[in-house]
């Protein structure tokens, strides 16, 4: 473009002094000005454009997000027009998306929005946004700049107790005790004669009314003692621990199980942790996105054998609390499936950092021999295992009567 004007600006200049004529020295005046004033303004332009995106960075399965982007002409001259388009993962696209073309006045500023949908869990990159912007007249090349990527956090589905087929009074968290260090309002044992020491809000009025008239007493409730104590979900993600017909289904469903089982406990305000044999793609501190999809990629199998420990998933320690539950949905939102060490030769020292008496909720694809003797060390060793099994299996009552011997429960969670 840049050659043809000077062309253009030649042809004028030759036809001026050959024919004499002002006008056309006018023109020339006029289109060199224009084109000085283009050259100078546009790149002053784009430096004081300031863009930001607005948005929550988390998202419930199933949940739609609105992303605000804010664009702002901090200068003290209009801005033409500028051109907006904010690239957004293939899975997360829900209407229609932002591009625009926008023009803002001096110290004008412009606020679009666009919607997406939280369909699979997962850690996606939003952006970059793309500002393009040159003159109204084309003489100089258009200028591009970028808003960085955001990324936003999409949590496994929850699914309730009762939706997984399992009983919502599981022993999760909570073991019965013979020593009544604490007694548990929730589970009543019956009644017996007031004594020095007794809380007055243990008094049962009724009972007391009711008994002998020749020896009133007053007689108060007596609950079953219990001591709390942390639960840890041990997810199993070693890939061929699961069979390979439908592997991928079945490792995500494993990993709603335990989203959903850790969701249960917090709100039971019971103390839950997070131990998996999964990789975590952003452990390593280097990572990368599907250009198509969004989605943080998994790294190179050479990669991980390579430096294993680099994509370890790390332990999380049984804790309470809506800001622990969102670490470990987040932690759940990027963990993948990979070959790394089978359940019967990692459970045993997963677990050694634990204290005694943690309830361990083991979930993996089957309850082979394997796998049930894996827990009965941990019964032996002082914990709770209970032993949760994603695939379907036609034969289970076998292993809960196996489990049953061995001194733990076993339950079956195949999805629907």
């Amino acid at each position: 473009k840049m050659g043809q004007f000077t062309a253009l600006i030649l042809i004028l200049l030759t036809i001026a002094f050959i024919l004499r004529v002002d006008f056309i020295f006018y023109v020339i005046y006029v289109s060199v000005g224009i084109y000085a004033w283009s050259r100078w303004m546009t790149p002053r332009v784009l430096k004081n454009l300031h863009s930001s995106r607005h948005y929550v960075d988390h998202a419930f399965w199933g949940e739609v997000v609105t992303i605000k982007v804010e664009l702002a002409n901090a200068g003290r001259l209009p801005t033409p027009w500028i051109q907006l388009h904010e690239s957004v993962a293939t899975q997360l696209k829900h209407g229609q998306q932002l591009h625009e073309v926008v023009s803002l006045g001096r110290q004008e500023t412009a606020v679009f929005q666009y919607k997406i949908i939280a369909r699979r869990r997962g850690y996606y990159q939003l952006g970059p946004l793309r500002l393009t912007t040159g003159d109204l007249f084309g003489l100089q090349p258009e200028l591009t700049a970028f808003l960085p990527s955001d990324y936003i956090t999409v949590y496994p589905r929850l699914t309730t107790l009762t939706q997984l087929g399992l009983p919502s009074r599981l022993p999760f968290g909570t073991v019965a005790s013979h020593q009544r260090l604490f007694e548990d309002p929730a589970r009543p044992m019956g009644i017996r004669e007031f004594r020095s020491g007794d809380s007055m809000r243990q008094i049962n009025w009724k009972a007391s009314a009711h008994s002998s008239a020749y020896a009133r007493q007053l007689m108060v409730k007596t609950f079953q003692p219990a001591i709390s104590l942390e639960t840890a979900v041990l997810l199993n993600l070693h890939t061929p621990d699961y069979q390979a017909n439908g592997r991928l289904d079945v490792t995500e469903w494993a990993i709603e199980v335990a989203a959903s089982l850790a969701a249960h406990l917090v709100n039971q305000r019971q103390g839950v942790g997070l131990i998996c044999n999964g990789i975590d793609p952003l452990a390593s501190g280097s990572h990368s996105f599907d250009e198509v999809t969004g989605r943080l990629l998994r790294p190179k199998a050479s990669e991980i054998r390579s430096q294993p420990e680099s994509f370890t998933s790390p332990t999380i320690p049984p804790r309470n609390g809506r800001l622990h539950l969102m670490k470990i949905l987040e932690r759940l939102a990027r963990i993948e499936a990979e070959e790394t060490v089978s359940f019967t030769e990692w459970a045993s020292t997963a677990c050694l950092h634990l204290t005694w008496g943690v309830t361990i909720l083991a979930i993996t694809p089957s309850g082979g021999e394997a796998v049930c003797q894996s827990l009965h060390r941990l019964v032996r060793a002082g914990f709770n295992p209970i032993l949760i099994t994603v695939e379907p299996d036609h034969n289970f009552g076998l292993i809960r009567q196996r489990a049953r011997r061995l001194g733990f429960a076993a339950y079956n969670v195949a999805q629907p």
